[in-house]
Order: C-alpha cells, then sequence, then structure tokens
C-alpha cells in the first residue's frame, strides 16, 4: 500500500471509530428498485466490522430482510468551510441477523459503547446486526478520493481477544499517567484523569469528563505481544 493509501485508510478508519451516527442507506422493499435511507446510530466492533441494534418494525429491517446489500454513510461537518470539502465515508456490504450465541458475545460491548441503547433491550423486538463492508470509499476533502482495500476490513481474528478486561485493567490500575498523556498528545486535552473502556485493533476508547475519545494506532494490533508494543511506543512517545 503506498503512503498516501495508508494515510487515507488511518483518516478513514479514524472517522469510522470517532463516530457513532450514519446514514443507512437499504434496498426498499415497498418501493421496488430504489435506495431508501435511514439515519441510524452504530458501533464499530473489535474489527473493522460494524453493529447495528435495529428493531424488528423499522423500515430499514423490513428491507434487509428481502436484500441485505447495504451501504452506510459516515461523514464529519465541516464547522469551518465548505462541507463538499469535509471528510466522509461510504461502506458497501451486506446486513446480517446475528445469532442468539453471537448476540450474547458482543451485547456487552455494544451497550458499554452506547449506554442510552441498553433500555431498548427490554423491547422484544430489537435485534443485533452485523455490517461487513465490502468496498470502501473514502473523500477526505478535494483530492483525496480513493477506494481502499476491502480486505482490510473484513471480519478478523483478534489474539488479544479474550484478554481485553485484563489489558484495560492493567492499563487503568497501573499505566493511567500514559493513558492521560496520549489523550493530551492526540486531542490537546489536559485532564487529572481518563478510563481506558474498551479496545479494537485500531486503538481504544477512553472516557474523560464524562466525554468519549478513540486514541488511535499507526496500524492495527492483531496479537497481544503487538498491542503491547504498540500501547508502549505511545507511552514512549508522548511522555
Amino acid at each position: 500500500m503506498s503512503n498516501k493509501l495508508s494515510k487515507y485508510e488511518n483518516d478513514a478508519v479514524r472517522l469510522m471509530r470517532e463516530s457513532e451516527i450514519g446514514i443507512l442507506s437499504t434496498m426498499s422493499e415497498k418501493f421496488s428498485g430504489y435506495p431508501f435511507g435511514s439515519f441510524v446510530s452504530y458501533v464499530s466492533a473489535k474489527d473493522r466490522t460494524i453493529l447495528f441494534y435495529f428493531s424488528d418494525l423499522a423500515e430499514h429491517t423490513k428491507n434487509l430482510m428481502q436484500d441485505s446489500k447495504s451501504s452506510l454513510t459516515i461523514f464529519k461537518v465541516n464547522e469551518k468551510g465548505d462541507n463538499q470539502n469535509s471528510n466522509r465515508l461510504t461502506l458497501l456490504g451486506d446486513l446480517s441477523l446475528m445469532d442468539k450465541k453471537r448476540s450474547d458475545l458482543i451485547q456487552d460491548h455494544y451497550f458499554n459503547m452506547l449506554p442510552e441503547s441498553k433500555s431498548y433491550a427490554n423491547m422484544h423486538d430489537f435485534n443485533f446486526y452485523k455490517f461487513v463492508p465490502s468496498q470502501i470509499r473514502w473523500i477526505g476533502g478535494f483530492g483525496a478520493i480513493a477506494w481502499l482495500k476491502p480486505e482490510d476490513w473484513h471480519q478478523l481474528n483478534i489474539e488479544w481477544s479474550e484478554a481485553e478486561k485484563d489489558i484495560i485493567s492493567h492499563m487503568n490500575e497501573d499505566h493511567s499517567e500514559a493513558i492521560t498523556a496520549s489523550l493530551n498528545a492526540q486531542y490537546g486535552l489536559n485532564c487529572d484523569k481518563a478510563t481506558m473502556i474498551s479496545l479494537c485493533i485500531d486503538g481504544y476508547y477512553v472516557v474523560a469528563n464524562e466525554t468519549k475519545y478513540f486514541i488511535s494506532f499507526d496500524e492495527p494490533c492483531l496479537t497481544r505481544k503487538s498491542y503491547k508494543d504498540m500501547l508502549v511506543k505511545q507511552a514512549r512517545l508522548y511522555s
């Protein structure tokens, strides 16, 4: 991958990780042949697949039951200039209903990242869905446009997954200064306390001053050793 494409991918991943809302387009079941756009919330998984929590009554749920082909557009409003020169990401892929076993595995992660969605669990018509991107279109403003490598966004086997709670506990208890240093380096935010809450292959999430932030890595980390090495690298870089 060229340095330019690598930068595009890093920027695209960061936008996807930092956001939790987008426009989901499904193929209309009621009006055949037409795409139907819905405003949705999402959670990014430990890999780069995307998780949704949908009601059976929603129009987009009815649509995807007929045709799994979907498109998710994520964007960041340019508050200081032309929105046509803003960052946006379009992911094409397929949506699928998760079975109960897999739903149980991701439920805690989803509610941890979007606590307000937990209230929907009391309703019997909500289910978890997974979106696996097959094509990725990045626009980072004028001239910064590319189709990214889809294989980097498919489902991945993550060796450190079962050790996530241990890693989080260790960092919060023994290396809290490294977390706050990373937050300051990437966001210019000085704070006394920041708590790591979730990991993914591209970085990790922290909460500080009741706000959630994503600390990004330079490259994906799939093994426990590579994750540890990246955390040590950042601690040395930002200290």
